[in-house]
């Protein structure tokens, strides 16, 4: 069983960010029962409900649970973490909605109204740029 909490809130935000279009996909489902079950949280009390789709996740519990895990003074580290997490989530089913772009596009406000250096923010961008890229070509 995993205590840690900073790996717990990356877990509700791969789960929110997979309810932020109002469902979840088939292969969304197979990705985030897999990473809860390598983290030791797919038996977990608080994940199990948005886990199994017992509880459905609103979009402000997603971006709460963003601003939580980033903290007051998120790294360069901590933003292309979440980035690559909700990334690898958002591919598994080979679409991207707009609700999940809209999370991406969130995450660049977080890190300019947290006071996040230059570098931080920059990369940041630079990741959503890569991403919306690949969504397009992935349309296309």
């Amino acid at each position: 069983m995993v205590n840690n909490s900073h790996v717990k809130n990356l877990v509700k935000i791969l789960i929110g960010a997979a309810w932020i279009d109002g469902k979840i996909q088939p292969e969304e489902r197979q990705y985030l029962r897999e990473i809860a079950q390598a983290k030791g949280l797919a038996s977990d009390p608080e994940i199990k409900p948005w886990l199994y789709e017992l509880v459905p996740v609103k979009p402000k519990d997603c971006y709460k649970w963003v601003k939580e895990y980033l903290g007051d003074r998120p790294t360069t580290e901590d933003y292309e973490n979440l980035i690559e997490a909700i990334s690898g989530l958002i591919y598994s089913d080979g679409d991207i909605a707009i609700e999940e772009a809209r999370l991406l596009t969130q995450l660049t406000e977080l890190s300019k109204s947290s006071g996040a250096n230059q570098a931080a923010h920059t990369t940041l961008l630079k990741q959503i740029q890569k991403l919306y890229r690949r969504c397009v070509d992935v349309q296309n």
